[in-house]
């Protein structure tokens, strides 16, 4: 559904951010994509939904070339950036502006997905906070219904309930044929949806693997003195928890934030475990 060949990509002649980086991914799955401030997460989105264009190398995205902007191809993508700008309109007018160009959009669904988020209808876009725009835009980019839905940091400044729906609504609408990816830093928010993790570092994918693999090869637990090789470990009030190789087969849930400490701490290490592969 999505292919990258041999990106290449710089913003300046200076700043080289992706230099012959390759990708695959598929229809069914929830992508969760980290990295660290810089590491290209939101580029390499933007380069996806045809609003940044490579220097080299080929994106497809539905068997479309993202930077020739076809309208075919907008209306089955959609993509809600981290930072965004709403007109002074309410709801019911955003609506009727926007949701022509989705040939798959669910009024219905939009309205059920609003009163989920709690917000009042009759509200001009322009005078509600930052968290409510953010369950606006989530709520609209569900209801599209598109084959691919890309979304960068969606939880920032939802508070914990709302961050709760956030992930029921997901849930709900993932389905074999369409293609979620979640760009962000808050891991503990989006644990229960990811079922793929691609981790970017030094501008490179140093992991892009399941999380049924990744709770194979490696176990997340309260250390032991012996243990050895260790991946990525932290001090709790249960004792030291980390990252070890799982070489007893021992069955544990998959602690991304240390997931992704053991991958920045020790990357040469997590490549031997997890292969690289598109």
């Amino acid at each position: 559904m999505i292919s990258i060949r041999n990106l290449t990509f710089r913003y300046s002649k200076d700043k080289l951010l992706f230099e012959n980086l390759n990708l695959e991914l598929q229809t069914g799955k929830v992508y969760g994509l980290l990295g660290k401030n810089g590491a290209g997460k939101s580029s390499l989105l933007y380069n996806i939904s045809g609003l940044l264009f490579p220097l080299y190398g080929e994106i497809n995205v539905l068997g479309y070339v993202p930077k020739d902007r076809k309208p075919s191809f907008l209306s089955s993508i959609y993509f809600l950036p981290e930072e965004f700008a709403l007109p002074s309109i309410n709801i019911t007018q955003f609506l009727k502006l926007n949701s022509p160009f989705y040939p798959d959009f669910d009024s219905q669904q939009f309205y059920d997905f609003l009163k989920e988020f709690d917000i009042d209808t009759s509200d001009k876009l322009s005078n509600i906070s930052l968290g409510q725009q953010k369950k606006v835009m989530i709520a609209f980019g569900l209801a599209c219904n598109t084959k691919i839905l890309i979304m960068d940091e969606p939880t920032n400044g939802l508070d914990i309930p709302s961050k709760s729906k956030f992930r029921k609504l997901v849930a709900a609408n993932i389905s074999d044929e369409k293609l979620f990816i979640i760009s962000t830093h808050q891991v503990k928010d989006m644990e229960s949806l990811i079922d793929q993790v691609i981790i970017l570092k030094d501008n490179k994918i140093v992991l892009n693997t399941s999380v049924e693999d990744i709770g194979q090869k490696l176990s997340f637990q309260i250390l032991k003195s012996q243990d050895d090789e260790v991946l990525f470990s932290e001090e709790t009030i249960h004792g030291k928890v980390g990252v070890v190789k799982n070489v007893e087969g021992l069955e544990s849930k998959v602690n991304i934030e240390h997931l992704f400490g053991a991958v920045m701490k020790n990357s040469h290490l997590i490549n031997e475990i997890f292969p690289k592969q598109l």
